[in-house]
């Protein structure tokens, strides 16, 4: 195979490479994701997300029966992640724009169990729902700021690992080119995402993140809920209770209901579409 049919997309500008595999023929590994998302030499994303068949792919077989589709993501590095709320999103949309889905609920299966997407046909935001948050512990999580400052935070997972950190500006985060510490270690064996969090008005946040495996993004729409249920637990709120999320790409609107389920409402885009010659990218490692 020396072309490989692509199209882009974003969720609130978390971008994604998107590729249609329906049959689980493809084999991309690590170093082939990694030069599809390279921005200078090759198409440049946050992560990409693989369109196979539950049925057709061994991470995925065993929930065919709940879920047509598998979103096989990975992030930009290549390595593989649980779950992606923006990604999620964005291959929801391409499954109706393609015409392999209807408009309305459907789910979608990932690593971090089946999600159901609802896509309205009028081209509108896309609402998934998201699961309940988890709060793994330990207490006395820390993250230690470029300045030196050291700052609680709150271990939430969301299908995927997260550390929330309450700033006064989002400017203290840094530059985030690289993953803060954050101390135990140990609380988080495969890695985390790390959001920084500021309040702008009652029920309305804004954050930045450090995705693990992608630096600095856009927005992250798992970080989004995690941030979301801390706040939420931090304020005392009543469920349900619905915030709003600002991240540098956009806006999200975040529900928590009483039992638990957590719903994230925003954009999801697909932009472009075409080919990309395999043999020309830059494939390293």
């Amino acid at each position: 195979m020396s072309t490989l049919r692509f199209l882009k997309g974003h969720g609130t500008e978390n971008d994604f490479v998107i590729v249609p595999d329906a049959d689980g023929a493809l084999d991309l590994d690590a170093r082939h994701v990694a030069a599809l998302c390279d921005r200078r030499a090759g198409i440049g994303a946050d992560g990409l997300l693989r369109v196979v068949r539950s049925a057709k792919d061994p991470a995925a077989a065993h929930m065919a029966d709940e879920a047509e589709w598998f979103m096989d993501y990975r992030n930009s590095d290549g390595s593989i992640a649980e779950m992606c709320g923006n990604g999620v999103r964005v291959f929801a949309r391409y499954l109706v724009e393609s015409g392999e889905a209807a408009p309305g609920d459907l789910r979608v299966a990932t690593r971090g169990g089946v999600k159901t997407v609802r896509v309205p046909a009028d081209g509108g935001d896309v609402t998934a729902e998201m699961g309940s948050a988890r709060f793994p512990g330990p207490d006395g999580i820390e993250v230690t700021l470029p300045d030196g400052t050291v700052r609680p935070a709150v271990n939430v997972n969301m299908g995927n690992p997260h550390a929330v950190v309450f700033v006064d500006h989002l400017d203290d985060a840094g530059t985030l080119y690289t993953a803060p510490p954050v101390t135990p270690a140990s609380a988080y064996p495969e890695g985390m995402n790390i959001e920084f969090v500021v309040d702008r008005a009652p029920g309305h946040v804004a954050m930045r993140v450090h995705e693990r495996g992608s630096g600095e993004t856009r927005s992250c729409g798992t970080g989004a809920c995690a941030v979301m249920v801390a706040t939420a637990r931090r304020d005392g709120a009543e469920l349900p209770a619905t915030y709003t999320v600002d991240v540098p790409g956009g806006r999200l609107v975040i529900t928590e209901f009483a039992d638990g389920r957590v719903e994230m409402t925003g954009p999801a885009v697909i932009v472009a579409e075409g080919e990309v010659d395999l043999a020309r990218l830059t494939v390293r490692g």
